[in-house]
């Protein structure tokens, strides 16, 4: 046999094998594991998820349930003492480089397994062979990289070791809360990374997953890459997936100006939308007419304003609480526009005791900012208005 494998390969052929045999790998994790198992967006063939099972036990060594449950509690927890991998309560450097023994160490809490891990396989080889025998999996895989590509075997056997821990528990988990922009302002510190669509499979885009967890696609922007998206849908069209849920994309209806049901129900589903469109068309432009003096100082003041403008949950710590007091005391127009963003935060946050209450509430926020004399917040009123669920789509 060949030094180079039964295959015979050149070194640009190990190095086209190596990536090839890495993607198929980043695609379980986000399409098996993410997508399906923890945040049940999808459903797949039973021949399906068996190959990712198989897949990521001889690439990855991972136990789905183990996974499940840690992400799942990474969205419970998050940004808090109790996330499993937080770089904004551990430190990125700790993150990016210890990622793989972070995942090891919450996989030992069995408590949190148990309860976050509900619902991923436990069939006779789930529990017999992959969960039982976890490193034999990447020894098979050792064994075939060696009989196929020979010497190249180890150093592609190595890079498929590497992967998961440097691009999934190291830059998503780590960058994805750290660096990056955002689409939407969650309570969390998640983040857009680009451009790395097809290297970790749309994982990057962390920020619009974080907004959306059960959405079966990762992308908002016309330019942002989900390639793991482009392969639900191929698994869609041969009839071996079946998409349960994608995040709502909200649409105006023009001429519509009365607030109903649809309404009230599309700015609750759609939330983060509201807050994204809130900031662009009312907290932006505010700020700019009231903070700006000049050209060059508008634009520093803009992106500082609205930093702190869209600040939420963990994100307000006593030091940018008391920043944003002192941005709100320099405008009157600029305090009452962050007030009526908050109260309308309250509307789908408060426990009322029916639906009705809920959409007095809104109906009464529409009328008043509608009377405030602020241009800006009045139009996106009278626009907030035209939402249904009608127009949502996937």
């Amino acid at each position: 046999m060949s030094p180079y494998g039964i295959l015979d390969v050149t070194p640009w052929q190990a190095v086209v094998a190596g990536l090839l045999l890495t993607h198929i790998t980043i695609i379980a994790v986000t399409v098996f594991l993410h997508r399906c198992q923890a945040h049940r967006a999808l459903d797949l063939h039973p021949w399906v998820s068996h190959f990712f099972r198989l897949w990521l036990w001889l690439t990855t060594s991972m136990v789905t349930k183990e996974w499940v449950g840690i992400h799942r509690k990474h969205h419970a927890k998050c940004e808090t003492a109790d996330d499993p991998h937080s770089p904004r309560i551990l430190g990125l450097g700790k993150v990016l480089g210890e990622g793989a023994e972070l995942y090891r160490a919450a996989s030992k809490d069995t408590t949190s397994i148990t309860h976050y891990g509900r619902g991923t396989p436990d069939d006779w080889v789930e529990r017999q062979v992959y969960s039982r025998f976890t490193w034999l999996g990447v020894m098979v895989m050792l064994l075939v990289d060696l009989v196929l590509f020979g010497v190249y075997g180890v150093i592609i056997w190595a890079v498929q070791m590497m992967w998961i821990p440097i691009w999934a528990a190291g830059v998503v988990n780590g960058i994805g809360h750290y660096y990056g922009y955002r689409n939407y302002e969650s309570a969390d510190a998640s983040t857009n990374i680009l451009p790395w669509g097809i290297v970790i499979g749309g994982e990057e885009l962390h920020n619009n997953h974080h907004a959306f967890p059960s959405s079966a696609r990762l992308s908002s922007k016309w330019w942002e890459i989900d390639i793991g998206w482009f392969y639900i849908r191929v698994l869609y069209l041969l009839g071996l997936a079946k998409v349960k849920k994608v995040a709502p994309r909200p649409c105006v209806i023009p001429g519509k100006a009365v607030v109903d049901m649809d309404t009230l129900k599309a700015v609750i589903v759609g939330r983060m939308h509201v807050f994204a469109r809130y900031a662009q068309e009312v907290l932006v432009p505010v700020s700019r007419a009231e903070l700006c003096r000049s050209q060059g100082q508008c634009r520093r003041f803009a992106r500082r304003a609205k930093a702190l403008l869209v600040l939420e949950g963990a994100r307000v710590d006593s030091n940018a609480r008391a920043r944003l007091e002192q941005l709100l005391a320099q405008s009157q127009q600029l305090a009452i526009v962050y007030q009526y963003r908050e109260r309308l935060r309250e509307i789908w946050e408060r426990t009322a005791p029916n639906q009705e209450a809920l959409l007095k509430a809104l109906e009464d926020w529409c009328q008043q900012a509608e009377c405030t004399g602020i241009q800006a917040l009045e139009a996106f009123s009278r626009s907030l208005r035209g939402y249904s669920l009608q127009s949502f789509g996937h």
